[in-house]
């Protein structure tokens, strides 16, 4: 399975994608499942209505992803545009008549089961789809804000289960009698550790840190972005006093300087939130078990449960890497489709234009694209000709 992991990352941005979405897709049908056997089916509407809040709240989210990171192809085309102009309207309009489809079939006599089961429907969508949505995000913003959380999630697990085997001895919590407080300490510990290391090869490939451009490329391909962002540019840290004399002690040499780059430092605070936050979704999920009287969520992985069993944790660390990465890392540049959506928005055709003229003039005066120039005015111009006529 790790080798399907990570031959699904080199293949390209859109595979990782892809593969979140299944991911999400296969964990809130599980979601869903329980809430509905345990209604013993006896629930009108209730699967298709489930499905059908899911596809509106993909819809939206992933549509405010097209527009936020590709503008400048949404906003040029004639048959996107309108839709990427109204389209929180429009999401907002599916939803609706979601919600009045619910209505109209409440039933007496079963209340109270379906407005569990919608409660239900909107939790599941809360919990999986949104926080879900916000690792594609991640993907979109670079790679390894996708690759790094996930890591640190998976080796806190792994280290917690090791240390609380070898070492545990007083139980954490009630919720989940097999974890114990050494086990905690101990995968926290590991983590960041594993968390330095794992970021310092990251940080290697632009591959990995790069924003996307062009959601076609791979691991093979030839990605260069410009300008990097500095969290992984490696700068010297001047060294206190007390550990240069340690160095010169013990190894006989003298280090006044170390050098890091400030991605190092962002991983030692996302390890911390792996280990110490992140786990809470497990607790979590765990709870969701006990009430519902089940061992896991499902069958999906052979010895292993479901999916949402495997996952319960990584849909927090994504929503928190999301906010942290937006918070304190992200370089907030003007972008082409911002600038062509400012103008498409907001400015009248005539204006439109004079900005198009404006910057010709601009681009010859500077011997850019001088020969090209006069072939795309004749363009624009008879398109706006033909829009207004």
């Amino acid at each position: 399975m790790i080798s399907l992991f990570f031959l699904i990352l080199a293949s390209g941005y859109i595979w990782s994608i892809i593969m979140v979405m299944v991911i999400t897709v296969l964990v809130y049908r599980e979601v869903i499942q329980i809430a509905y056997y345990s209604a013993k089916g006896n629930m009108r509407w209730f699967k298709s209505m489930s499905w059908y809040y899911l596809i509106t709240t993909e819809y939206f989210l992933y549509g405010e992803s097209i527009i936020y990171y590709f503008k400048e192809i949404v906003m040029v085309d004639a048959f996107l545009l309108p839709f990427a102009t109204h389209h929180r309207f429009i999401s907002f309009m599916l939803y609706v008549i979601g919600f009045v489809f619910f209505v109209l079939n409440l039933k007496k006599g079963l209340y109270r089961q379906q407005m569990s089961q919608f409660g239900w429907t909107h939790m599941a969508i809360f919990l999986i789809v949104f926080q879900a949505h916000f690792i594609v995000d991640n993907i979109l913003e670079g790679l390894i804000w996708f690759v790094l959380p996930a890591a640190l999630v998976v080796c806190n697990d792994i280290f917690a289960y090791v240390c609380g085997f070898f070492w545990g001895r007083n139980q954490l919590l009630l919720l989940s009698p097999k974890k114990t407080i050494e086990g905690f300490v101990g995968g926290w510990v590991c983590t960041m550790i594993f968390g330095l290391l794992w970021t310092t090869l990251l940080m290697r490939f632009n591959y990995m840190i790069c924003p996307v451009k062009d959601l076609s490329l791979s691991a093979w391909s030839d990605i260069e972005c410009s300008p990097v962002n500095p969290v992984f540019i490696s700068v010297p840290w001047k060294l206190p006093n007390f550990w240069v004399t340690l160095g010169r002690t013990l190894l006989r040499k003298e280090f006044t300087h170390v050098w890091i780059a400030p991605i190092q430092l962002h991983a030692l605070v996302m390890s911390c939130f792996a280990s110490l936050i992140a786990p809470f979704g497990g607790f979590f999920a765990s709870g969701v078990k006990r009430a519902f009287n089940i061992k896991d969520f499902g069958d999906t992985i052979p010895g292993h449960g479901g999916l949402t069993d495997r996952m319960d944790c990584q849909f927090l660390m994504g929503l928190f890497s999301f906010m942290y990465y937006q918070s304190f890392i992200k370089m907030h540049n003007i972008s082409v489709g911002t600038i062509l959506t400012l103008a498409i928005n907001n400015l009248s055709s005539k204006e439109q234009l004079e900005l198009l003229e404006r910057l010709q003039t601009y681009l010859v005066n500077q011997d850019h694209l001088a020969s090209q120039i006069e072939s795309v005015m004749s363009k624009a111009q008879n398109l706006i000709s033909g829009s207004t006529s």
